[in-house]
């Protein structure tokens, strides 16, 4: 019974580091990753849903939660102002079931 819970504990905690947090920086230099919202789904590579929670985050399926600080977030971010300086290209979706890569060639950079 004790070697199933530690298993479950740490599948939890696995799955906790691996959520997508991301923070949003004030200058490129200070970015992972450079993000363009684009207008259209069918342009993006990403579609992201927000989630209220930190518990809802997803594990780099597109659902991201914004921390309020940046030594919480595994990838920081800065949003660009054109689409040619982005590395990743983001829709925001109104539902959950919709969050999801468009293009997986991209999806190594929120790992």
């Amino acid at each position: 019974m004790k070697r199933i819970t530690l298993i479950m504990v740490l599948l939890i905690t696995v799955g906790v580091l691996q959520a997508q947090k991301v923070y949003t920086v004030q200058y490129q230099s200070q970015a992972d990753i450079k993000v363009f919202v684009v207008q259209y789904e069918s342009q993006a590579d990403l579609k992201v849903y927000r989630v209220q929670y930190e518990s809802q985050a997803g594990q780099n399926n597109g659902k991201w939660y914004f921390v309020p600080y940046e030594s919480q977030a595994k990838k920081k971010i800065f949003f660009v102002e054109y689409e040619s300086q982005a590395d990743l290209k983001i829709y925001f979706v109104e539902y959950e079931s919709q969050a999801g890569w468009r293009n997986l060639q991209k999806k190594h950079l929120m790992y």
